[in-house]
């Protein structure tokens, strides 16, 4: 009779080999290993009989539409009208518009986009028939809009949320105020006309917004808020995106906090006799994007309250969907926008520069406070420049560039200057042997969401190990202190982190920013008005005063 660490031992043997097969077959078909991977994860052992039901699958894991459409007409013979292939055609151009940020598009933006893909006007329009009828869009007849499906469910289901809560209003009873003045009391100052207009209005109501700029006062509110909230009974939860911002909101706040990641791993939060009364707080909302939002509202009760923070005029999430700047625009939720930016003795002056900057308004020195500009006429000279003020900088310092062919460049140098003898990631897949110019000692950034492992995109860490065991390749240390073991799915999504895109940065603050600022289709006022905003104490903007 075996025993039963025997049977855990052939379990996890089977486990591991029974996909072998599967394996073999797929590399025939020359699909990429880290697409085998991803696919098996989802299919296990049906992934054969997806592929063959449906090579067109493919396209959801990561294969390119002509790779896996050349496979799809060789190994497979699917003609060039078969509805599978038109309906993939019209999948993956509306993707690209979500990948954009957007949540709804037009025939007119997707169809050339199609008719490329399939290489005929005459299949785009058959196209849009077998998309229609796969119901893979919802087209609204009034606007001629098209709407993918996930994303129309999604909007829904969070405005259906938010619109209840919002109708929850008069909530500022004699308890409240009560609540209220007792806050107000332990502050060694007092509060502005707005900044006490938003206390009250998020007591008033069941879900409302404290918008603003950096220096405008939103901590000191929040802060205020939680305190009321807390006196009524109220259960807080405070969370941020990423580990960062985690952090520097308890450090504001003085109650417990968490990341969205390690919030959703969490049980759902469900009010009970116990806790009947629950407020979700969402500190720099502005980054907040649909499906996240969408996971959010799916994780609570109705009843939980909620707080949105952030300032609507950075840019927009990585992600579909801009859910503040929409709540704002809206005007359906109580918004209480600060504006204000009070001076203070010994400041850093970013505040102040940052709103200039957002007012469309050149400051009229470029360096000044804790603000410095260096000037590089020659754009090739930028990236040389970042790296050296990253060298002579503290140690809580980020380089951001605009464009991920400027982030590699950048990223590849300051690897060399700081660390350039540190051991390389090495790791073996089916037998052979793959190593990583990524290194025991680097920062890292993650560039897909893993909630299991409590990652999102744009989490940041180090790589505190190199040293394989069995499926893990080495640990990256996360900023928010967790350990994490580095997978083949992990690895997938690591990379250099010394220099990232700004989308990347959003969530998160450094006490010192380093702007690679280089003239391109996406470097505009707002992108500069966000870099600078990441900055808590020093920044270095790199580039050419005339840009």
């Amino acid at each position: 009779m075996l025993s039963e660490e025997a049977v855990d031992a052939l379990y996890a043997g089977y486990a591991k080999y029974k996909n072998l097969g599967a394996c073999n077959w797929m590399s025939k078909l020359q699909i990429p290993a880290q697409i085998q991977q991803r696919l098996l994860k989802y299919h296990d052992d049906r992934s054969m009989q997806a592929i063959n039901n449906n090579p067109f699958v493919l396209l959801g894991f990561g294969m390119s539409f002509e790779a896996v459409d050349q496979l799809a007409k060789q190994r497979f013979e699917i003609p060039d009208s078969d509805p599978r292939r038109l309906s993939a055609a019209v999948e993956m151009a509306i993707r690209k518009e979500i990948d954009k940020g957007h949540t709804y598009t037009t025939q007119d933006a997707i169809r050339p986009t199609v008719r490329k893909l399939l290489g005929s006007p005459e299949l785009a329009t058959q196209a849009f028939m077998a998309g229609y009828q796969k119901a893979q869009f919802v087209l609204n007849w009034e606007t001629g809009t098209y709407h993918p499906t996930a994303q129309l469910l999604m909007e829904s289901v969070v405005a259906k949320r938010l619109k209840s809560l919002a109708a929850k209003v008069d909530l500022y009873d004699h308890e409240a105020n009560h609540a209220y003045l007792t806050a107000v009391s332990e502050l060694p100052y007092d509060l502005t006309k707005k900044q006490a207009q938003a206390v009250a209005t998020s007591l008033d109501n069941a879900v409302s917004c404290i918008t603003g700029g950096a220096g405008t006062g939103k901590t000191t509110v929040l802060r205020t808020a939680l305190r009321a909230f807390h006196t009524l009974g109220y259960h807080i939860h405070a969370i941020a995106l990423s580990g960062r911002a985690a952090m520097r909101l308890h450090e504001s706040i003085g109650f417990k906090t968490l990341t969205i990641a390690a919030f959703l791993r969490q049980e759902p939060v469900d009010p009970g006799s116990n806790q009947p009364h629950h407020l979700l707080v969402i500190d720099e909302a502005s980054m907040i994007d649909l499906p996240t939002m969408y996971r959010l509202v799916t994780h609570i009760n109705p009843k939980v309250r909620i707080i949105f923070t952030g300032d609507p005029d950075q840019l927009p999430p990585i992600g579909c969907g801009k859910v503040l700047s929409d709540i704002v625009e809206s005007e359906v939720i109580a918004n209480t926008t600060l504006d204000i930016v009070k001076r203070q003795d010994g400041s850093t002056g970013i505040p102040e520069y940052s709103k200039l900057i957002n007012q469309g308004v050149v400051p009229e020195r470029l360096s000044t406070g804790t603000i410095s500009f260096h000037e590089t006429p020659d754009a090739s000279d930028i990236a040389q420049k970042c790296t050296e003020l990253f060298l002579a900088s503290t140690q809580d310092s980020r380089i951001m560039g605009a464009t991920k062919a400027t982030v590699a460049e950048i990223n590849k140098l300051v690897q060399n200057a700081v660390n350039p003898d540190g051991q390389r990631l090495e790791f073996e897949l089916h037998g052979d042997k793959f190593y990583r110019d990524t290194r025991q000692g680097d920062a890292i950034l993650f560039t897909q969401n893993n909630y299991e492992k409590g990652i999102q995109n744009g989490s940041l860490g180090t790589l505190i190990s190199t040293e394989a065991t069995g499926e893990h390749y080495g640990v990256v240390e996360l900023d928010t202190g967790d350990r994490v073991e580095v997978t083949q799915s992990l690895l997938d999504c690591m990379e250099l982190g010394y220099c990232i895109t700004l989308h990347k940065a959003q969530g998160s603050q450094f006490s010192c920013i380093i702007i690679a600022l280089k003239k391109g289709r996406i470097v505009d006022r707002a992108w500069l008005y966000t870099a600078i905003t990441r900055a808590e104490a020093e920044i270095h903007i790199v580039g050419a005063a005339r840009q």
